[in-house]
């Protein structure tokens, strides 16, 4: 019985989302500016929290100001709202808050995973709702996702 703790308390397991496991121990993910035309003062500290947050709470990967392994940075490019859903009165049922985020993701270790991309994120609401009294739940929901899809391109390789 004490053979089989030892050689229980012995074995290392490796977890990776990808199936290779993530060799880089640091990160460094630099604020991602506003520069849409529209914008919401909150959005560039948001996204940029929410970044940092994912990537340090699920990995091993250690937060780091500069001469990270790995590197984000970035900027919102895209953020409006617009009418989706017209009725037959030509009057719109749904809006749409679309917001693009371009990101630059620089491996160090593995040159071939560096990337310069666009990724979308939107979501729909009622016409008859304001903007203003949606702004904020809608902005969360698509932070979520585009943290998801960014993480997912940088560290899944999906």
């Amino acid at each position: 019985m004490i053979g089989f703790l030892i050689i229980i308390q012995s074995c290392k397991i490796n977890y990776s989302l990808t199936g290779a496991p993530i060799t880089a121990k640091t990160i460094s993910i630099d604020f991602f500016p506003n520069k849409a035309t529209l914008i919401k003062p909150s959005l560039s500290q948001d996204l940029t929290d929410a970044l940092r947050d994912k990537f340090v709470n699920q990995t091993s990967l250690e937060l780091q100001e500069q001469n990270a392994e790995l590197h984000l940075e970035g900027e919102i490019v895209y953020y409006r709202t617009n009418s989706v859903a017209i009725q037959g009165d030509e009057t719109a049922a749904l809006n749409r808050l679309t917001i693009k985020v371009k990101v630059r993701y620089t491996n160090t270790k593995n040159e071939d995973d560096s990337f310069d991309q666009l990724f979308t994120g939107f979501e729909e609401y009622d016409a008859n709702q304001s903007f203003g009294s949606v702004e904020d739940q809608l902005i969360e929901i698509i932070n979520k996702r585009l943290v998801q899809d960014i993480f997912n391109k940088a560290l899944v390789n999906w």
